[in-house]
């Protein structure tokens, strides 16, 4: 089999690398289940980036319960990015590939700082790189990080692995039980609707750049080989 897309970039959620039943913020078979993954799209020939969130760590509302001022908040959040991101390159290095984490603000005892060029090198190397800290900004979340390094390092596709989401709906599924799932989307459609894909800001960075966008589950370990080999899972948006 053969991958339809020669780069991606893997957006995770902090949510998904949390272990549910005692609460602690990390799981070992969640980033286990990562790391497969991961190997499993090296060994099509594929050059991976990864972005993920801090949710299983720090949020928002937390900050303003406690009193924490926004732009503070944030960075916190990009502190909590950098713990994740050397867990899955943790988890990843067990696998045996190699991975590099680059981050957007500067914690050189710990990883490299992300300059473009750097981080092309190491995907054209066939390493893994791992992007932390966000976009290095306060007001800006993982979803535009994730928008930002595909447009830098020429990503084709953006893989949105969800946990417990198999795609995009109409409606909430939760609280809409005729919710339907839409198999694809145009960019400029899931703006316009405000379909729950990715923040407003980092849709509108990609308008117009002809990334496409899959959203799936990853509780499916075959979710993200059918997606790299063009099969019809979760949600696919495209920018006509």
């Amino acid at each position: 089999m053969k991958s339809i897309y020669r780069r991606v970039i893997l957006k995770l959620s902090g949510e998904a690398l949390a272990d549910a039943k005692d609460a602690t913020i990390l799981d070992h078979e969640k980033l286990a289940s990562i790391a497969s993954s991961v190997a499993m799209i090296r060994e099509l020939g594929v050059d991976v980036g990864i972005v993920v969130g801090a949710g299983n760590i720090w949020r928002g509302r937390l900050a303003d319960k406690i009193g924490i001022e926004a732009s503070t908040a944030d960075y916190m959040g990009m502190l909590g990015t950098v713990i994740n991101a050397l867990a899955i390159q943790s988890a990843i290095e067990e696998k045996g590939l190699s991975c590099r984490v680059l981050s957007a603000i500067n914690v050189p005892q710990v990883c490299e700082p992300y300059y473009r060029r750097k981080a092309i090198s190491h995907l054209e190397k066939g390493r893994v790189v791992i992007f932390a800290g966000g976009t290095g900004n306060p007001y800006c979340t993982t979803d535009s990080c994730a928008a930002l390094r595909a447009l830098e390092v020429n990503a084709d596709a953006i893989l949105m692995a969800k946990n417990g989401v198999d795609g995009v709906y109409d409606a909430d599924p939760r609280t809409h039980k005729d919710a339907k799932k839409l198999t694809r989307i145009t960019l400029n459609e899931m703006i316009e609707r405000q379909l729950a894909v990715m923040d407003l800001g980092a849709a509108a960075m990609l308008t117009g750049k002809k990334k496409t966008i899959r959203v799936f589950s990853m509780d499916d370990p075959e979710a993200f080989r059918k997606v790299l080999c063009g099969e019809d899972v979760g949600t696919t948006v495209v920018d006509e």
